[in-house]
């Protein structure tokens, strides 16, 4: 009886948080998870937890607000147990073990990690699966030798095709293993790390305690959790977080109508994206002077320039980007304004980058809801003498 109650309240914590979401109130419709502050809720078994966007206006997301999203139900790893399996196409299979690992030179990559589905909410005709607003994404410094250091140590052939990572988790009944495979050029890349710390501590069980595969600029289902196991493959796995999981179109089609399979590629690299997370949608503001402020990222790109709107798109003005310019990081960005009357102001954001994509308009709609990055609007009223 106890889990049955439990599991009422959980549900009807994830559609208070949906409805949340689609009225644009981030944080108050929450539930406190242990280790965690106060967190949107979608989901308690499985963790689907979405940071409030109060929380994402500095240039590190602190790891006990940072989202969390699950497939399977989370494993208990003992460090004393743990061993990473190395096999396929390698000179000799090996078990390696943490301390093996933290032998190996350690490299530090900031990178932002976002869900594939955040902003699924905001797609209309709407799409199923988890309704995540703005929250589903945060900003980490990320700890670990490099994948690519890992590999030499079983002398993997780097000319193979692909490195297929699979973790300590495990469906149940039907449920599919969650298995992913990475190009073998991506595998190599310096910022490719086995993350053992994040944020300068060690990674919490919520977020793939001991070891999590991190790949930089590329959406969040490639970061494989709790990782336990890699092959080194011609091909790559045919399981079903791979196909057809977690593709997008090639091409754009009309909003709900179907999509040809043969249509779909993996997803890879990021869109370049910004969202306003210094103000809620439909917040009261007063007659007085205000900074607007957000974060832009852009996959393996960078930010070149984040531009804002106060009337609905009319007119527009260069915001000023700050916190560090790194690869794989979002900026923070910033515009004062004084709103000149009361009224109601809708209020747009859109970066570019420096390969030249700009957020459009309206996002390409997609039957799973992935890679939302239309431009980011918000509604303002402004009120005289508050």
């Amino acid at each position: 009886m106890k889990r049955v109650l439990h599991s009422r309240r959980a549900a009807l914590a994830a559609f208070a948080a949906t409805a949340a979401v689609a009225r644009g109130m981030d944080a108050s419709d929450q539930i406190v998870i242990p280790g965690k502050r106060s967190m949107i809720v979608h989901n308690d078994r499985p963790d689907d937890l979405e940071t409030p966007i109060a929380h994402l206006n500095q240039w590190l997301t602190p790891v006990d607000c940072f989202f969390v999203r699950q497939h399977l139900p989370r494993p208990t790893v003992s460090e004393a147990g743990f061993e990473l399996k190395l096999t396929g196409r390698v000179e000799k299979e090996m078990n390696v073990t943490l301390a093996q690992l933290r032998q190996l030179p350690q490299y530090t990559v900031p990178a932002v990690l976002e869900c594939t589905g955040n902003g699924r909410a905001f797609f209309s005709p709407r799409v199923p699966g988890v309704q995540w607003g703005r929250g589903a994404m945060g900003n980490a410094e990320w700890t670990g030798p490099r994948l690519s250091d890992v590999l030499k140590l079983a002398g993997a052939d780097l000319n193979t095709a692909y490195v297929t990572a699979n973790g300590a988790d495990m469906g149940l009944a039907k449920t599919p293993d969650f298995i992913r495979s990475l190009p073998m050029k991506k595998s190599l890349d310096p910022a490719t790390l086995l993350a053992l710390k994040m944020n300068g501590e060690p990674l919490p069980s919520l977020h793939g305690f001991p070891l999590r595969l991190i790949v930089p600029g590329w959406d969040g289902t490639s970061w494989v959790k709790w990782v336990n196991y890699l092959s080194v493959d011609q091909t790559p796995n045919t399981g079903f977080y791979m196909n057809p999981g977690y593709r997008f179109p090639k091409h754009p089609g009309a909003p709900g109508a179907p999509v040809n399979p043969s249509d779909l590629a993996v997803i890879e690299d990021m869109p370049v994206q910004s969202f306003i997370t210094g103000h809620t949608d439909g917040a009261k503001v007063p007659v007085a002077a205000l900074t607007l402020k957000g974060v832009a990222w852009a996959g393996e790109s960078r930010v070149a320039q984040v531009e804002v709107s106060r009337d609905a798109g009319l007119t527009w003005q260069t915001a000023q980007l700050t916190g560090k310019d790194l690869p794989f990081t979002w900026r923070l960005w910033a515009l004062a304004w004084r709103p000149p009357q009361p009224g109601y102001y809708t209020v747009l954001s859109r970066a570019t980058d420096i390969r030249g994509r700009t957020q459009p308009l309206v996002p390409t709609w997609n039957p799973s809801g992935y890679l939302f990055n239309a431009v980011d609007r918000i509604g303002l009223s402004v009120e005289a003498g508050s």
